[in-house]
């Protein structure tokens, strides 16, 4: 039976630093596993006042990650935190309350930036929203991935071989942790 990862990107600009990375790591699954990229650009802002009657687009977002084994976050930092698009999928999927579709998928954080800190300031603050919203996340390793400008090729692939043997790894160790649960 295969195993499927959802993929969420933090960015919604069309060649987002995520989007590139997040390619570039599909390719890098072993067989028995399928990727799927849940969008989450058309999600209305999280309303409770639309709990019994949810739009169209929330329910929709909810199945998909209904269908998903476990999630990978691909992901900018904004501001030391989480983006805004990143923060109303997950509360979209978690309510209303006792609702929650997150509950118990495995998943990952891969944090990019432009600047040298790599991301850490979302990495901390995603592992504290999916700690309540009870996604066990893989903890080590870390993949915090600065200066990603560096890192991509003009054609969006990651050309430094330390980065590339860097996410192998990574997916190595994030398919054990979905093995664990799934």
């Amino acid at each position: 039976m295969k195993k499927t990862v959802g993929i969420i990107l933090g960015s919604l600009r069309k060649d987002s630093f995520s989007k590139r990375t997040a390619k570039e790591v599909v390719k890098l699954f072993p067989e028995g596993f399928e990727t799927i990229w849940l969008k989450l650009g058309d999600l209305p802002i999280y309303n409770q006042d639309y709990d019994d009657n949810p739009p169209m687009e929330w329910t929709a977002f909810r199945e998909e990650v209904k269908s998903a084994d476990s999630i990978l976050f691909v992901t900018p930092e904004y501001n030391r935190s989480i983006p805004p698009v990143l923060k109303n999928a997950l509360d979209i999927a978690s309510r209303p309350y006792g609702k929650n579709v997150w509950d118990g998928k495995p998943g990952a954080v891969i944090c990019i930036s432009p600047g040298k800190i790599g991301g850490f300031g979302v990495g901390q603050v995603l592992r504290q929203t999916t700690a309540f919203l009870n996604i066990p996340m893989l903890s080590r390793p870390e993949m915090y991935l600065g200066n990603i400008t560096e890192l991509l090729d003009k054609s969006g692939g990651i050309f430094d071989t330390d980065t590339q043997k860097f996410l192998r790894d990574f997916v190595d160790a994030y398919v054990e942790w979905v093995e664990k649960f799934v």
